[in-house]
Order: C-alpha cells, then structure tokens, then sequence
C-alpha cells in the first residue's frame, strides 16, 4: 500500500519521560517482551499504524517520538543519531526495561544501529530498516533531493501527511520548519559506519524494500559485514552468521510504504520471536 494518511486509529498509554536533557513522548501498547519502536524522519510512531496491532499482539510496543518529531517538543541541540540514541538507551533505564528489542525504520533505524553500537548490553534483538550505513550508498538523485531540505520548503509541504501530521500532534506546531532546517543538516552530513556495524553483538536484522532509497546491494553488504552470506548455511543452520544477524529484501515495496507493509511486520515478528541459538 501507499501511505497517503499517517493518521491511526491505534489507540495507545501516551507518555513523558525526561531523559538525557529531552521530554520523550512514547506510547504504549500490547503486553509481552519490549519492543521500542522507531519512527522514520518528519514523522511519529502514528506512522506504524497499520502494523501495530501485529506487533503488540506478541509484544509490549513502545513507539517512541524522536527528538522534534510528533509529540515531542524539540530541544536546542542539532538533530544527532548518537544524541538521539542516547535518548533511547536512557528512556531504557527510565521504564525499568530488561533487554528490549529495537525496531527502527529510516531515521529511526539509524539511531536503532548507534544505540545498539554503542548501548549493546541493553538491549535484546535489533531490526533496522531501510536504514543504510554509509551516506554514499544512497542513490545520487536521492541525495540531491536531500541537500535541498531547509525550513523554506514548509510552505510546498503543506499537503503532505509529514506536515499535516506534525500539525495535528505537535507541543509547538509552528515549529515545523525548524524541524526541516535540522534535517536537512543532518542529511547533508557524510557519515560511514562499516566499522561500528561490522562490530555489532546485537543480534541484528537488516531489512530492505526491493525498490528502497539505496540498492538491495547495499544492504546486502551489509549483512557480510555481519558474517552473512559468506557460506552456504547448512543443513543445521550451522553456517549462518555467527552473530545471529538476518537479512530480509521485501518485493514490491519502496522507501515510502515498507514501514505499513504487512511483509515487515511478518519479517521482525519472525526474526524476534526465534530462539536463541
């Protein structure tokens, strides 16, 4: 499907937390083991409507409002993965939570890869989604469009579910293109992360849309950073990665509607409720 609304009907326990120099919005759903779940950019958790109630059928979801997005206000600090990371492994300490797992999307899943890089003991399994490590990897036109974004371009936004959402939930809607302005700042940054994720201890699953904002090369890349597709897996999975990673490339989607997509929810699903091996 193509997400035209970001609005849900998904009714969810809203709440603050003040952590780490930043009042999180996060609402939770479902019971079961945790699950902290990451919105993409100029979005919310409302994005995840459509999937929710999968995932909180098997787990406590925790959809978390990042950093000058949906209900949480922006603080005076740029837009920074670690930063927002950080945000996430303190929310952490906050609720009390034993090792949840970590489900971003995008942006989200960007911050989902640094909290795990640099939070690995707090958390369980990781998904991140449509999230690349390296800035190049993204197609040229794509990053084009992105060195665009700036607050002027709120007044062309208007009609767009990003805006009309931010409208709708946010402490200081005016705020807008203030969000916008740190974006585009934030994507225009260079950034490689083959390193830190080549080191990951956290069980991890990349995935993908088939048509997603980098090549399906890319994020299978990815996945032989984490020992993956380097061997065939044998009959007793005894040569699948060491780590416990996975990687999963969902046909017929792209960037803009793989978060709604039944197919990811099935695949994280999957992928976290698999025993430990």
């Amino acid at each position: 499907m193509t997400a035209t609304d970001w609005t849900t009907d998904v009714e969810g326990t809203g709440r603050y937390a003040e952590v780490n120099g930043i009042n999180l919005y996060y609402e939770t759903h479902g019971t079961g083991h945790p699950l902290i779940l990451l919105h993409g950019g100029l979005g919310s958790g409302e994005m995840f409507g459509p999937v929710l109630p999968a995932l909180a059928a098997r787990h406590q979801v925790i959809a978390v409002d990042l950093q000058g997005h949906g209900r949480t206000a922006d603080v005076d600090r740029p837009l920074d993965l670690r930063t927002m990371a950080d945000d996430i492994a303190a929310l952490i300490d906050h609720l009390g939570l034993d090792r949840p797992h970590l489900v971003g999307y995008s942006l989200g899943g960007g911050v989902a890869l640094r909290a795990a890089v640099a939070h690995p003991e707090k958390l369980g399994r990781l998904v991140a989604a449509s999230a690349h490590v390296r800035s190049d990897a993204v197609y040229p036109e794509m990053r084009a469009q992105q060195g665009q974004v700036s607050g002027a371009a709120a007044e062309f936004m208007k009609d767009t579910p990003m805006y009309q959402l931010y409208q709708r939930v946010a402490p200081r809607p005016e705020d807008f293109p203030r969000l916008l302005d740190k974006i585009g700042a934030l994507m225009a940054e260079d950034f490689d992360l083959t390193d830190e994720v080549g080191d990951l201890r956290v069980p991890t699953l990349i995935v993908a849309a088939d048509a997603d904002m980098a090549p399906p090369s890319h994020y299978v890349e990815v996945f032989r950073l984490l020992d993956g597709g380097l061997r065939d897996g044998g009959w007793g999975n005894e040569g699948r990665p060491k780590g416990g990673h996975a990687l999963a490339i969902l046909p017929g989607l792209t960037h803009y509607n793989i978060f709604t997509s039944p197919l990811f929810a099935a695949v994280t699903l999957a992928f976290l409720d698999e025993p430990a091996g």
